[in-house]
């Protein structure tokens, strides 16, 4: 009778401890799981409204170049915000530097019916710093993966907040965006004292404007009058510097015309990068400019 119970006993015990192993091991898969969804690897979350936008790893929406990360065996979980209502949300790192240093900050962002507030420009997946206007270009709309890079000058400071961010400091946005393969470089000063400018004249204006079509053209005198005003300051430049330093400008015709402007409560009516970024990146990403010039029509 003693042998039947303790067999009894020894049997209840295997049990019990085989539940309490599964158990564990539910809870350690669980936890995995939570561990994969939330590590944002010291990044502080970050929004105007608060618990408007949900911060996220997707490991199902990932960038990879050329199966890169798939040959190795692992995906690399993309970070993402998801702002169903309009919101200014970012990841942000506290990053060193040195001071007076130029820095390149690169990463992959893909967007999904991203949308500014009030259609304002400047305003959507873009990194930047947190707590300043310096940042990159913005995406809108649905873009699949798509490298943007952030260039800026620590000037005096010893320390940034990097930031990547749905919105912008001076507005809002809706949609989901996805960061990844983030990348800082660190430049060095230019010795070139020779500036070199690149000039964009868009020839024709045609936008829609509260239901009128508005349609304007750069005429010959305007061409010539911004010819004259570069050959002036080229001059200019090298009199006052005595000769130590000298500007260069490139002239570019864009035949597309500009069919979107931007619009500001103070100023009203402009080109934005984000305007006119489709018709001159090909031409900015392969030279070398110090400064850009765009110059459109906006009155009759």
């Amino acid at each position: 009778m003693k042998q039947k119970e303790k067999r009894k006993t020894s049997i209840i015990s295997k049990i019990f401890d085989l539940i309490l192993i599964i158990v564990l091991l539910v809870a350690l898969y669980y936890a995995y799981k939570y561990y994969q969804l939330n590590n944002f690897n010291d990044f502080v979350r970050s929004e105007i409204n608060i618990n408007f936008s949900q911060f996220s790893r997707d490991k199902n929406e990932i960038y990879t170049a050329d199966g890169e990360s798939e040959s190795k065996g692992y995906r690399v979980a993309s970070y993402k915000i998801d702002s169903p209502q309009y919101n200014d949300a970012m990841f942000y790192k506290k990053v060193k530097v040195k001071k007076n240093t130029p820095y390149r900050v690169t990463c992959m962002v893909k967007t999904r019916n991203v949308e500014a507030k009030d259609g304002k420009a400047g305003v959507g997946a873009q990194i930047s710093i947190e707590g300043t206007t310096e940042r990159s270009v913005a995406i809108a709309g649905t873009q699949d993966w798509q490298q943007i890079e952030f260039i800026f000058n620590s000037k005096d400071r010893e320390e940034v907040h990097l930031g990547f961010r749905l919105g912008g400091y001076l507005g809002q946005a809706q949609g989901e965006a996805w960061f990844s393969n983030f990348k800082l470089e660190e430049g060095t000063a230019e010795d070139d004292n020779n500036w070199k400018f690149a000039c964009f004249i868009f020839k024709n204006t045609d936008v829609n404007i509260d239901g009128e079509e508005i349609k304007l053209q750069v005429t010959q005198q305007d061409v010539k009058d911004i010819t004259n005003t570069y050959n002036l300051f080229k001059t200019s430049v090298e009199e006052m510097s005595e000769g130590k330093m000298t500007a260069e400008c490139d002239m570019y015709d864009i035949e597309t015309p500009l069919s979107k402007l931007s619009y500001d409560d103070e100023f009203g009516y402009y080109a934005s990068p984000e305007d006119v970024e489709s018709q001159i990146q090909d031409i900015i990403s392969t030279n070398d400019y110090d400064h850009i010039f765009i110059v459109v029509r906006l009155r009759r």
